[in-house]
């Protein structure tokens, strides 16, 4: 990842904390160090601000920092270090009346700690600002996230192609996450859903035992994560042999509530107005109360991120999010079917980046 984003990224975070009243921020998520930095590694803290940025680790990633993060000054603990007390040797160079903190992230034991090394200075609990800033993709993320859904989908032809009546789910699920590994990712962005059947109406089901040769049809939600730890997620049923009459009724409601809510996707739209859009279809169709959970989420380094398409949620829509769409109907002891695709806001409207196949006809093996 270019270090002109990075350091774009970091510039924009300063510039808010200065609105803030934050003369600098420590950042104590590991997921937004990585975002903020390149860093992969875990274990380490963050502190930026307008004179001073300093990556907080340990030996173990000495070369690894060297090689990720060349442009950042890093300060390395020494073994029998504490973590609180690397902090407290950085911040006494620094001399800061007031710093911002993730409240939503530090606990009451560390907050305690933090104020107890810096008696004289004020931290200014700050919620969410970097999970905001994150919400729109650059073009490095948006790039990422393309490599991340073309790994996961060369990954699902190959699932698709090998399957059998005695594959159970957690095979399925294996088999799923090696094809996508041999396609480059560093791993599946999560554990992949493989349920069959009535399990399909768990819509986030543990693989198990269960045999595809149980049911006529199974759900698989999977995704792949890429080597800088973008991910990509994705829904689609596979039919075989005779399924049950009921079976495309539901599957054309979900795949209708679904291309209405895509459509409606484009800068200025709220996200619980697209949820709103889905929902309609879906109770339209008498399946109202079985679409149990939100429309969609962001994606990007975490599998759930903002902004999230629910119905109480009043974000607005903006160029270079990336969300998914993902309506669902589950009906217990029957099953349930679930489409989901990623798409990004983009200027004039939307673009579905994913491409597998979703007509009832195509989901047939």
């Amino acid at each position: 990842m270019s270090k002109d984003y990075l350091a774009a990224r970091r510039k924009k975070l300063i510039s808010l904390l200065k609105r803030r009243g934050a003369e600098a921020m420590l950042i104590t998520c590991e997921t937004n160090v990585t975002y903020l930095t390149g860093f992969s590694g875990d274990s380490s803290y963050l502190l930026i601000g307008t004179g001073q940025t300093v990556l907080i680790s340990d030996g173990r990633y000495t070369t690894q920092l060297e090689e990720e993060c060349p442009d950042l000054d890093i300060h390395i603990r020494k073994a029998t270090e504490s973590m609180i007390s690397a902090v407290e040797q950085v911040l006494k160079k620094s001399h800061l009346p007031k710093l911002g903190f993730e409240s939503h992230i530090v606990t009451c034991e560390l907050l305690d700690a933090m104020s107890g090394i810096t008696p004289a200075a004020q931290w200014i609990p700050i919620a969410g600002l970097v999970e905001e800033l994150r919400m729109i993709k650059d073009v490095s993320e948006i790039q990422e996230i393309r490599e991340a859904i073309q790994q996961a989908q060369r990954g699902f032809e190959v699932f698709r192609a090998m399957l059998t009546p005695e594959m159970s789910e957690l095979q399925g699920a294996h088999e799923l996450e090696h094809a996508m590994r041999r396609f480059g990712a560093r791993q599946a962005a999560f554990d992949p859903i493989v349920a069959v059947g009535e399990r399909a109406a768990l819509p986030h089901a543990m693989p198990t035992e269960k045999l595809l040769a149980d049911s006529p049809f199974l759900l698989v939600d999977w995704g792949a994560m890429t080597q800088k730890g973008y991910r990509s997620d994705l829904t689609r049923m596979i039919i075989h042999g005779r399924p049950p009459a009921k079976l495309e009724k539901v599957y054309q409601t979900v795949l209708k509530a679904q291309l209405a809510a895509i459509k409606a996707i484009r800068p200025g739209v709220l996200c619980q107005d697209v949820d709103r859009v889905a929902r309609a279809v879906i109770e339209k169709a008498g399946f109202g109360k079985l679409f149990t959970h939100s429309l969609g989420h962001g994606i990007g380094l975490d599998i759930h991120e903002g902004p999230r398409l629910g119905g109480n949620v009043s974000t607005e829509l903006k160029p270079g999010m990336i969300v998914t769409v993902e309506p669902g109907i589950y009906l217990p002891g029957w099953g349930g079917v679930r489409i989901e695709d990623d798409v990004l806001v983009t200027r004039n409207g939307h673009e579905v980046m994913t491409s597998v196949p979703k007509e009832y006809e195509s989901a047939r093996l």
